[in-house]
């Protein structure tokens, strides 16, 4: 499935094209997830938050961020999500990241449990 957005397309093509097809991988997991998720991305920060809401701090659960080897699948509130497996980086008080560097990273049965049990955790949900 295709979702389009110009300003996503505006920051991953600043990329090389390995590092974009990860970014657009992951920005469908995300879609496949939660297929009405709320999508902001901002221009200047390079990175793309996804909510159940356009407002960053109040409603949003993670976001994407390109490095020149890896996409960054951060999450919101990651220092309080289930992380049996130790997948999750970082060491602040709310936030935690997962780095994306091949598309087989995306198949992670935990990291798809981690991202839907993160859609709900302290968010509203989506108003419909």
């Amino acid at each position: 499935m295709s979702y389009t957005n110009a300003d996503f397309q505006t920051i991953i093509q600043q990329y090389p094209p390995d590092i974009q097809e990860l970014a657009t991988a992951t920005r469908a997991l995300i879609y496949e997830v939660l297929p009405e998720v709320i999508e902001v991305p901002w221009l200047k920060q390079k990175i793309t938050g996804y909510g159940t809401g356009p407002k960053k701090m109040s409603e949003h659960f993670s976001w994407i961020a390109l490095a020149k080897k890896h996409v960054t699948l951060g999450f919101n509130y990651g220092a309080e999500l289930p992380d049996p497996e130790g997948i999750l980086e970082g060491t602040g008080k709310k936030f935690r990241h997962f780095k994306v560097k091949k598309i087989e990273d995306l198949e992670r049965p935990e990291l798809r449990e981690m991202l839907t049990f993160a859609t709900t955790h302290r968010v509203p949900p989506i108003q419909k």
